[in-house]
């Protein structure tokens, strides 16, 4: 014990070891706190604390000192400016990152818009396409319908000009027929033989030819068709007497009829078609007869007669009554498409004449005749029809003529038949009158009206074919025609 204590005493260094400062005091190793050593002392070389080392051979003091230099202010400053530029470049980031996420959030709706707007286009698209397809194929079929009704008429006027060869070859053994009875009229007068005067008889008489038994056919199937416009003046067992030829006469006696059962196209340069009557006209053709017409104003394709021979020529014929052969006693639909014989009575339609009026200005000319044979005439030097929307109702322009006005007590009225009631009496005129016209309070003019024999009738109603101005409303003309051209 004592030697090791000796030792220890022999071999001791003097450690200095500073304890690191806490709140302004010194931690020594034993936990103490005391007070921090003032600089003098460590200057001095001094420790706060002595260690003894054993077994060192160690001279002077050794010091630790723990204490963290002190920081220069201008590395403070520059740390903290780097700092706070740092700082600010954060903050920067931050708000551009922020803007960058509303603008992701704006491209991804304007996005999901475009994709949305893509379908729709490519639906339109798709629509489209398919309606360009079926007018394409409607456009094929109806080029399709034209060439075969062009190729319709091309041969209809070749059959037309076949017929007409046959007339002029008829017309030929007519008059050589005719001049046969003639001589062998003379030869009866000198043949006082009785026996020679029957052997003449039976040599003259002429065979029964095919078309005559088709013209009496036809008469007589108009008659039995006992409609509500059937000539009432004359009773059905005298019109059929009236239609029986007596084959017994020669036939220079036989009385030809008024109006031939057929009158054929007319023989053209060119087949059409063309816009009106008129055109038809400029283009040289100067023959009466039916023609293929194009209404520009609606790409409508009909025919229609042509009268060339009256007032210049030009005129498109919309109406014709002459024989009472056709029921114009008809509903609304048949007055809009149209009805009758291009070759005999007829009505030209009042969509066709909507759309006809459209192309140019046009006048109106009314034709009458009596049973006396006495023409007059009515026009008007405007005419033209509001669409169906509007009835077709009439708008006329200032009459002249010699016939006296009884259609401008008509004008700005709208049509009207049997199953449309749109005059202004409290009941339907078209029921009274027996036709389809524009009607007022109810009519000064009936030309669609009923067609009767002979002029004056008795009805219980005015609807006969009148024009109250020309013999009055109880008198029923023979031949009625309206027609219309540019002027």
């Amino acid at each position: 014990m004592d030697k090791t204590l000796e030792t220890a005493l022999t071999l001791f260094f003097i450690l200095c070891v500073p304890t690191q400062k806490v709140g302004g005091q010194m931690l020594g190793t034993n936990g103490e706190y005391k007070q921090s050593p003032r600089s003098s002392d460590l200057k001095a070389g001094r420790c706060s604390y002595t260690f003894i080392v054993p077994q060192q051979k160690i001279s002077g003091a050794l010091c630790l000192n723990t204490h963290s230099p002190m920081l220069n202010k201008s590395e403070v400053a520059a740390l903290q400016l780097g700092f706070k530029q740092q700082q600010e470049q954060l903050e920067k980031l931050q708000k551009q990152l922020e803007d960058e996420g509303s603008l992701a959030t704006e491209v991804r709706a304007l996005r999901k818009e475009s994709n949305s707007m893509n379908s729709r286009i490519a639906q339109l698209y798709n629509q489209l396409l398919r309606e360009v397809i079926q007018k394409k194929e409607q456009a094929v079929e109806h080029q399709r319908l034209e060439s075969l009704l062009l190729n319709a008429t091309t041969q209809a006027l070749q059959v037309s000009s076949s017929y007409r060869e046959l007339e002029k070859k008829y017309g030929a053994l007519t008059s050589t027929i005719s001049s046969q009875n003639q001589f062998i009229a003379k030869l009866e007068k000198q043949c006082q033989c009785r026996h020679s005067s029957q052997t003449f008889q039976t040599m003259t008489e002429p065979p029964k030819s095919s078309d005559t038994e088709h013209h009496n056919h036809s008469i007589e199937a108009s008659i039995m068709t006992n409609d509500v416009q059937r000539d009432q003046s004359a009773p059905l067992h005298q019109l059929q007497v009236k239609t029986v030829v007596d084959h017994s006469l020669p036939t220079s006696t036989i009385s030809p009829p008024t109006e031939l059962p057929f009158v054929g196209f007319p023989v053209t340069k060119s087949p059409g078609p063309w816009r009106d009557c008129q055109h038809v006209l400029d283009s040289g053709e100067t023959s009466s007869g039916i023609y293929l017409l194009r209404l520009q104003s609606a790409n409508l394709l009909l025919q229609a007669w042509c009268e060339q021979s009256q007032a210049q020529g030009g005129w498109t014929v919309i109406q014709r009554r002459q024989d009472g052969s056709v029921n114009f006693f008809r509903t609304w639909e048949q007055y809009k498409q149209g009805f009758g014989n291009l070759n005999g009575e007829y009505w030209l339609g009042l969509e066709h004449l909507y759309w006809l009026a459209q192309q140019a200005k046009y006048k109106l000319r009314v034709v009458l005749e009596d049973w006396q044979g006495r023409q007059v005439f009515a026009e008007y030097d405007s005419f033209h029809l509001e669409p169906e929307n509007d009835w077709y109702r009439l708008r006329l322009g200032r009459y002249h003529g010699n016939a006296g006005d009884s259609l401008s007590w008509h004008n700005n009225k709208a049509f009207t038949t049997l199953d449309r009631d749109k005059d202004s009496y409290a009941g339907n005129c078209a029921h009274y009158q027996k036709g389809g016209w524009w009607y007022h309070t109810c009519a000064h003019s009936n030309l669609n009206g009923v067609w009767y024999r002979g002029g004056h009738y008795r009805s219980r109603f005015q609807d006969g074919v009148y024009w109250a101005e020309f013999h009055g409303g109880s008198y029923s003309l023979k031949r009625v025609s309206m027609m219309i051209k540019p002027t």
